[in-house]
């Protein structure tokens, strides 16, 4: 809402002085808005060390917030109604399409942290007997915390939720730690 406001209160100033010096280029600011919020939008997006790649929706939405609010502030409220409709339908339909296809999935990408008292095989091996086809194994030693930490794929052989995939994997020996990436 402070991008949004903020977006319309710059283009509002910008019009403002356009008029009153009645010479420049009335939409001079707004370009820096978007270049600034793209900037900003930019830092929010980070890779966590379990390989996640975290904050781009919430790029995608501040930016679009700018460009909403600079809609606003020039005076397009068509525009930035019809806009802030299709970004809430947007953001609401691919959410429910995303756990839709997640929950639908045979195929899971896992964070797993193992303690050193298991061997991994016998995780392997358990994974094997559950209906599991394991692949793209890469694995760390944590040394602070004497941790085996492992990304990996775990296919289910038969239909599962991601739910209950992660319920059976999380029982297999020398689990300390799952979690889907």
């Amino acid at each position: 809402m402070l991008v949004c406001l903020g977006s319309a209160l710059i283009m509002m100033i910008n019009q403002f002085v356009y008029q009153i010096v009645d010479n420049g280029d009335p939409v001079r600011m707004g370009a820096q808005v978007v270049s600034g919020i793209g900037f900003l939008g930019a830092g929010t997006i980070m890779v966590t060390g379990r390989n996640q790649v975290k904050g781009i929706t919430t790029a995608a939405g501040l930016w679009t917030s700018a460009a909403l609010g600079l809609a606003i502030g020039i005076g397009f409220y068509e525009g930035a109604i019809i806009g802030g409709i299709a970004v809430f339908i947007v953001m609401a339909v691919m959410h429910t399409i995303d756990n839709f296809i997640q929950n639908r999935t045979k195929v899971i990408e896992l964070y797993i942290e193992f303690n050193n008292h298991s061997p991994i095989s016998s995780f392997l091996q358990y994974a094997r007997q559950k209906g599991f086809d394991i692949s793209n194994l890469q694995f760390s030693k944590e040394n602070d915390e004497n941790l085996i930490c492992a990304l990996l794929t775990a296919k289910s052989l038969t239909k599962r939720s991601q739910v209950d995939m992660l319920d059976v994997l999380a029982h297999g020996p020398g689990v300390g730690f799952i979690d889907k990436v």
